[in-house]
This record gives structure tokens, C-alpha cells and sequence, in this order.
């Protein structure tokens, strides 16, 4: 049969049921899939490195042969060793692969090997050298056929029960089977700009790169056919934002008024306080967007407490001014009753009527609320998911706020426009986004940011301490509370686990009665019933208690101005952008505050330098990149809801020059009205699978 990139896998040669299926719960479907699983490593299999000439310290790839092979069992330690010695025509090498009892029978003597790993000087036998947990493959036939010897050879991350070895046939039939029916698919100009090859000669060089390429550029992906395929995956992504885009703005939008007197004084009565420059510049930006005739789309990004929930009022008030209704969506009941207290207490001083609407309200409430939401009593409607509920319907929805944006999914936001005719949408977030990672997720929103706190917050100094300085923690957090303070103290579970970690129940009942029993401590958890965690809430805001105990459902939203210190007990559990949220609870007054981290002494790793960053900064963007450098972007946000691409091929950490170069040619390709409609067949010319992957920029 004819093989295009549309082909399913299990009409390959060598593919059946069961390999079929591994391939599938990889989401490799079709050949083109397969295509697009790159080779994470290369190796230098035309010079090979003599057993006689390996230097201690330095990583190699051998060619060896099976001298003898045996698992050892050690009295006392339930994981066993792998001791094999391996030789070549210059000497004998000892190989060591610790929890080894998976190969037990795996190795027979004579048999044809390749080793890659680190050679060190075996420290009990300093007069031998050892390598220690090496990757391996073995060799077929008389040492193994033209794609495993004798030229640079790709090493596949192995896929289920397919070993880079099978993956490596695999490719190599599949490629040899497609011929030259790989469509292009770059704009010839973009192509010849750049200096890109074709898109199948590309593919060809990615898997079975030439015998004379650059190892070192190979294992980089900085070869020419690396770099067309890496701009190729951030081009598309791009273009799709690029086209939606351009579709936004040629609806027909909410011209609203800005200029007039009338709204002027309206602001002017909302506002509690005088603006920062910073909220100045970014009102100005949003009043310019929302006074042009097509649909606003703007990110509104800004550190904890530097004022966005004010700036989002404001243009509240210009959509209401116009005799439109505005909505504000959060993610969690505990923000969405919070955002409705300050709007209420805000906007109500100009006669506005603010409602709130969330699933946890009673019937004859909840009923209540839907009625004047629908007939235009309600001016701004504050919620959580509920707002997005059938039953839900506005009166003249012109504008549409979602706060934590990154706790929704781009349909959530499609969703809420749908609830009026065009409105304007303004996202909000908290959370640091490393630049690479905004453009994926965030690149079709224009974006205003929030640079300045407001003045008279309090500095954070922030500790990290062991389990065994919890009593001076605990002394310090009584001198805090006998100042008149208040404090948090965060677990990472709500009851006890199998996980040996502390539970917020069993130490509120532990902290109130043993260790703060002169203090009226509160207990805050996701499983109390709303009227629980509001009464909480409003206990604590309000100064009737003096510690609160609880679980991460603080992260976001919560404003007490009085609360100076937070202790995090596990903070080793907890990822970097968590820690900076909840620290962003404190230092909302005036008086300096302390976060304090516990974690074990022994806690390396990644979970060391996350709190080694805690404690070193409080800067929200270097914060941010180290998240996601450690992390990763697929779990930043888990991305994967949020219409970010599951990149194949490209790294944002890696190739953030080639993401920025991909963004600027294909907004500026999308910006020719000419080209539009060729761009348009471009993206739906594309392999179905890969429709599916870039459909979420395809939605509003």
C-alpha cells in the first residue's frame, strides 16, 4: 500500500496489535506521529572508544563483547547488583548496574553490546576502572546492521514494551516507506529567509543525521533540520493565535464611551485610594482597548497584592457606565465571595448592584441571584464556574474579567464570551509567566502588567527551618500574635495519609490545645461547607481569631493586612509557584512579615533549590523561570487545558529564540490580509492529529 503521513502506524511493517497499542497510549496514531518522536541523544557509532583508551571521569560509548555476567544478593538489602565484564580487543572493563536483578539472564557470554555511560576509577580497586549504570543496547546479527553501527545513531526514549533499537527500525521502514510524499509545510519565503531545509529532508537528517554532522550540535538540536523542525512546531502553534486573532478583530465589538465627564467621575467615586503610576498606565491601556469597536482581549499581569482586582473594577465601572453588565470569574468559592465583599464594599459607594452566584449557594438564593442577573438588575455578577451554567443567562454583557486565568481553560473562556455579544475579555493572573511560556498560552492576549506595589506594603523575609527548630518557630510566631498580629500555619493535606505528612485537622486539634492554647486558632480546609469557610474566613479578616490553620486553599485571594507570619510545615512538598502564592498572603500591611519554610535537613534536590529560591528572592519572574525550568511547562500549569501545544519536538526552555523568531513570522504573515486565506488551508492541510493538537487556537 501507499504510505502518506496519514497512514496509521499498524500498517507498517513490524507494527502489530500490541506495539500498535504502546504507540497509542503515546498518542502516536499515524506515521506522522511517529516521525515527529526525535531521537533524545545521539551516538558516535562510526569511532568507537577503546576499552584501553578510556580516560577516568569522561562519558563514552563502547563497542564490547560479553565476557561473563551475575546478580548479586546482599544480606540485609532486599534490591540486588548487576556485575558484568565486558572486553575488546584492548582490555577488560567492569560494568555495575545497581537494583540490577532485571537482568538477571539478560547478558550471555560472546554476546555483541553497546555501552554508553560514565567510566570512573572503581574506589575499592583503584587500580581498575568501572562504569556505573550505563544505558546498553545489544547488537544483532554479526555486530549489528547499518542503523545501529557505523554512523551517528539516534537513541529513542523507549516506548512501552518498543526499545530504541525496535523504534530505530521502526523509523528507519517508515521513512523508506514515505518516499517523497511528505508535504511542506512552510511558506516557501519563510523557508528560504531562514535558511530551513524541507520538511522531509529535515526529518530524514533529525532520525539518521550524515556521518560528517556535528555530534555535539546533534545532541544541542542546533543541526539546520533540528532547527526547521523545532521553528516549524512553534510557527504553526503561533499562526493559529495569529489567524484567531485577526478573526477577533474583525468582529464587531462594544465601542464603549471613556472619555465622557460622567465616566470620569465615576472613577473617580470607585476609587479607595490614589492609583500607581502603574495602575494609571495599564487603566489606560485597557479604557483604549474597550473604547476601539472590536472585542478586547488583554492579559492583565501583576505580582500579589500590586492592585489588580481595582484596575479590573474600574473597567467594571466604564462597561456599566455604558449601560452594559460586567461578569468576574474565579476559581474557587473562598476567592469568588472575597472579590464580591471588596466589590461590593467598592462599587456600592456609587449605587451599583454587585450579585454573587456560586454553586454552593442555597436554591431560593442561588434562584435570586440567576433572576436579576438575567434581567439586567445585576450590573456586575461575581462568581466561580457557576456563571458558566446554562441556566445563567446576562441581560447586556459587555465585559468579562476572569481572575487566576490559569485555573481555566481556554473553552471556560470561550464559554463566558458566548454569555454576551462580543464583550470584552480581561484575564487576570498572579502568577509569574515566564515569557516563552506566555507566548504558548496567553499569545493571542495582548498584555498590560502591573510593575509597582502600592506604597506602604511590608517587606517578607523569608526562612527555611528543620522539624527540630519547630519550638522556636512556634515561640516567634507568640511574639508576632502578642504584638496584636496574626499568623498562618499551612499543611499540604487535609487529613491524615499513608504519606506520613502532617494534616491540617490533627494539628489544629494539636496547635489550639497544646501549643497556642491562650490564642483563638481557625481551621480553613476545601471539604468545610461554604457557610464554614466564609464564617472562617470573616473571623479571621476580622481580628476574632489570631491563627489560622489550613490547607492551600489560602493560595489565592485571601487579604489580611494584619497577618505577618506564615509557617509552611512540608514545604518540600510543594511546587515553587505554590510557595510564592501563598507567601503573597503576607505582607499586605504595613509591618514587615516572615514566611517561614519547614522542611526535613535532608531534603535535596530540586526540593532544595525551590527553597533555596524562596529563600533567596521574592522577584515573581526569576521565581518563575526557576519553576519552570525545574518543572518543566507541561507541569507549570498543566498546560495541556490551557490550549498550550504538547510540544513534540520543541523545548520553551530550550528554544526560546526560535519560539520568538516563529511568533514574529507568523503574525506578520497573518497581518497580510492577501495571505489570510492561503494561511487558513495552510493549517487545515495539516495531518488531522495535528488539527487536534493546535485546535485550541483555533477557539475564542
Amino acid at each position: 500500500m501507499n504510505v502518506n503521513l496519514w497512514t496509521e502506524v499498524n500498517y507498517l511493517k513490524g507494527v502489530g496489535p500490541q506495539r500498535a497499542e504502546a504507540l497509542a497510549r503515546r498518542s502516536i496514531h499515524t506515521v506522522e506521529d511517529l516521525l515527529y518522536h526525535l531521537p533524545f541523544r545521539y551516538e558516535d557509532r562510526v569511532h568507537f572508544t577503546p576499552i584501553a583508551k578510556i580516560e577516568p571521569g569522561s562519558a563514552c560509548t563502547l563497542q564490547v563483547e560479553v565476557a561473563d555476567g551475575s546478580l548479586l544478593r546482599y544480606r540485609g538489602r532486599r534490591d540486588a547488583m548487576y556485575h558484568l565484564i565486558v572486553r575488546d580487543a584492548t582490555g577488560i572493563l567492569y560494568v555495575k548496574f545497581f537494583h540490577g536483578a532485571y537482568l538477571d539472564g539478560r547478558f550471555r557470554p560472546g554476546q555483541r553490546i553497546v555501552l554508553h555511560g560514565k567510566v570512573e576509577i572503581d574506589r575499592y580497586r583503584p587500580a581498575r576502572l568501572e562504569m556505573l549504570n550505563p544505558e546498553f543496547e545489544t547488537l544483532g546479527g554479526a555486530g549489528g546492521d547499518s542503523t545501529e553501527v557505523g554512523r551517528i545513531v539516534p537513541i529513542y526514549e523507549a516506548i512501552g514494551p518498543l526499545s530504541p533499537r525496535v523504534l530505530r527500525r521502526l523509523l528507519h521502514g517508515a521513512l523508506e516507506a514515505i518516499g517523497d510524499a511528505i508535504p511542506e509545510s512552510l511558506p516557501a519565503e519563510i523557508r528560504e529567509r531562514n535558511g530551513f531545509p524541507a520538511r522531509g529532508a529535515a526529518l530524514r537528517a533529525a532520525h539518521f543525521p550524515a556521518p560528517t554532522e556535528n555530534l555535539d550540535r546533534l545532541n544541542q538540536f542546533q543541526t539546520p533540520a533540528q532547527r526547521r523542525l523545532i521553528f516549524e512546531e512553534f510557527f504553526l502553534f503561533q499562526l493559529g493565535l495569529a489567524l484567531r486573532r485577526r478573526r477577533e478583530e474583525a468582529e464587531p465589538g462594544i465601542a464603549f464611551r471613556v472619555r465622557d465627564p460622567k465616566i470620569r467621575e465615576a472613577l473617580k467615586r470607585v476609587l479607595p485610594f490614589k492609583p500607581t503610576e502603574a495602575q494609571k498606565r495599564v487603566l489606560a491601556e485597557i479604557a483604549g482597548d474597550m473604547e476601539r469597536p472590536t472585542p478586547m482581549n488583554r492579559l492583565l499581569q501583576g505580582e500579589v497584592g500590586s492592585g489588580k482586582t481595582i484596575v479590573a473594577l474600574e473597567a467594571a465601572t466604564i462597561a456599566i457606565e455604558n449601560g452594559y453588565q460586567a461578569a468576574l470569574m474565579a476559581p474557587t468559592e473562598i476567592l469568588a465571595v472575597q472579590h464580591f465583599l471588596g466589590a461590593r464594599r467598592v462599587l456600592g459607594r456609587a449605587g451599583y448592584h454587585v450579585e454573587l452566584l456560586v454553586s454552593g449557594m442555597k436554591p431560593a438564593a442561588r434562584r435570586e441571584a440567576i433572576e436579576n442577573v438575567g434581567s439586567g438588575v445585576a450590573q456586575l455578577a461575581v462568581g466561580t464556574h457557576a456563571l458558566l451554567e446554562d441556566p445563567v443567562a446576562f441581560h447586556r454583557l459587555g465585559l468579562a474579567i476572569i481572575d487566576e486565568q490559569h485555573r481555566f481553560g481556554v473553552l471556560q473562556r470561550k464559554r463566558l464570551r458566548e454569555k454576551g455579544i462580543s464583550p470584552d475579555v480581561l484575564v487576570m493572573t498572579a502568577t509569574p509567566i515566564p515569557r516563552t511560556l506566555a507566548l504558548t498560552l496567553y499569545g493571542d492576549l495582548d498584555l498590560s502588567v502591573i510593575d509597582q506595589m502600592p506604597p506602604g506594603r511590608g517587606p517578607v523575609s523569608t526562612f527555611r527551618r528543620s522539624e527540630e527548630e519547630l519550638a522556636g518557630v512556634w515561640e516567634f510566631v507568640r511574639s508576632q500574635l502578642r504584638a496584636a498580629r496574626q499568623a498562618y500555619v499551612i499543611y499540604p493535606v487535609v487529613e491524615e495519609s499513608r504519606q506520613e505528612l502532617k494534616a491540617a485537622i490533627a494539628q489544629y486539634e494539636r496547635l489550639s490545645k497544646y501549643v497556642f492554647p491562650e490564642w483563638r486558632v481557625g481551621l480553613l480546609h476545601g471539604r468545610l461547607a461554604n457557610e464554614e469557610k466564609d464564617r472562617v474566613m470573616e473571623e479571621f479578616r476580622g481580628g476574632k481569631r489570631q491563627l489560622l490553620v489550613a490547607t492551600t486553599v489560602v493560595e489565592v485571594g485571601v487579604d489580611v493586612p494584619n497577618a505577618t507570619v506564615m509557617v509552611i510545615e512540608h514545604a518540600e512538598r510543594f511546587g515553587l509557584a505554590q510557595l510564592h502564592q501563598l507567601r503573597g498572603r503576607i505582607g499586605r500591611g504595613s509591618e514587615k512579615s516572615y514566611c517561614i519554610l519547614v522542611a526535613p535537613r535532608e531534603a535535596g534536590g530540586e526540593a532544595s533549590e525551590r527553597l533555596e529560591t524562596m529563600v533567596r528572592t521574592t522577584n515573581g519572574a526569576e521565581i518563575a523561570e526557576t519553576d519552570l525550568r525545574l518543572r518543566g511547562p507541561g507541569e507549570f500549569f498543566g498546560t495541556a487545558q490551557h490550549g498550550a501545544p504538547a510540544l513534540r519536538v520543541a523545548s520553551l526552555l530550550r528554544d526560546h529564540e526560535l519560539l520568538e523568531l516563529a511568533r514574529k513570522e507568523a503574525f506578520t504573515l497573518a497581518g497580510e490580509e492577501s495571505r489570510a486565506p492561503q494561511l487558513e488551508r495552510l493549517l487545515d492541510s495539516l495531518d488531522p492529529n495535528w488539527q487536534r493538537r493546535y485546535e485550541l487556537a483555533k477557539v475564542g
